[in-house]
């Protein structure tokens, strides 16, 4: 999947004659130090919901979820980072079986990074939803057996998807396939939030009555989406227009941005942990239960 994931190692000479915007380089310690610092932070995230008996309940395993996918976006680029190493210090033969194998696995990361993260929301959105108007049955829709099952079926589906893609990956179904996710996921939350707002409208003195918590639920669902878009939307349309019009001075004058793109990516996973914190009080108090444990002890 190198033609996506890093298409400069198989850019057209002739897109690159054909646009006069220069390629923007970013230096490698940026991407590995952000990367770093969101799998840390999102470890964080996933520890105190281990620790903390409060927080294992089905809402925080569907953050927890969304957190793992993060983590393995940010995985993603330091394990690039040190394979390149390895391959400049002469340990790997450029482009050898190893090399190659080591690539496909690390893309599959990556694929499956966004994979995750687009059902993660999406599954998040709906236990929203359900909270919000069927909180009376909430208990008993939602339990944890049905929460561990649609967790396992999700990450048994984006685990094939992803490996199925790297494989494939230079048919333009699979490119398709791949793109079109990420307009689905927005779609079927952009539907649920219709059906809220209109219920909202006609349940208008129902939903005052509800905790605040659970719009408040809502309202960090939609910051989450929002960072997720304007982080990966760039990317997947990179995609689009790799596979499309590569050879286009317009596409591939956008394609030179490939690197902030990716840096947009990296970022997600940094940013969503902070989101957590600072929406959700018991989070932000099992986080800091875990850095100041001794004090607490």
């Amino acid at each position: 999947m190198k033609h996506i994931i890093n298409p400069y190692e198989n850019t057209n000479d002739t897109a690159s004659n054909n646009s006069d915007c220069p390629r923007v380089v970013l230096p490698e310690e940026i991407f590995f130090t952000i990367s770093v610092i969101g799998v840390l932070e999102n470890l964080i995230v996933l520890l105190a919901v281990f620790k903390n008996k409060n927080l294992q309940v089905p809402m925080y395993f569907f953050i927890c979820s969304l957190a793992i996918s993060d983590m393995l976006g940010s995985l993603y680029k330091i394990l690039e980072n040190i394979l390149i190493i390895f391959r400049n210090m002469g340990y790997l033969k450029p482009r050898g079986n190893f090399e190659t194998t080591a690539d496909d696995i690390i893309d599959s990361l990556f694929v499956l990074s966004l994979l995750g993260s687009i059902f993660s929301l999406s599954v998040i959105a709906a236990d929203r939803y359900i909270t919000i108007f069927h909180a009376l049955q909430y208990h008993s829709i939602v339990t944890m057996r049905r929460t561990i099952i649609v967790l396992t079926v999700i990450w048994t589906f984006c685990t094939g998807s992803g490996i199925a893609m790297v494989i494939f990956s230079h048919h333009v179904p699979t490119v398709i396939t791949f793109t079109s996710l990420f307009p689905l996921m927005l779609v079927f939350i952009l539907c649920l939030y219709v059906h809220m707002f209109l219920l909202a409208r006609s349940h208008a003195r129902k939903i005052s009555t509800l905790p605040r918590g659970n719009m408040k639920g809502a309202i960090t669902l939609t910051i989450l989406l929002g960072v997720f878009i304007f982080c990966w939307a760039p990317f997947v349309l990179h995609v689009l227009l790799m596979t499309f019009c590569p050879n286009n001075p317009y596409c591939a004058c956008y394609m030179s941005l490939f690197q902030v793109n990716g840096m947009l990516i990296m970022c997600n996973a940094v940013i969503d942990p902070f989101i957590y914190a600072f929406r959700n009080p018991e989070l932000r108090d099992a986080f800091k239960k875990m850095i100041f444990c001794n004090r607490c002890q």
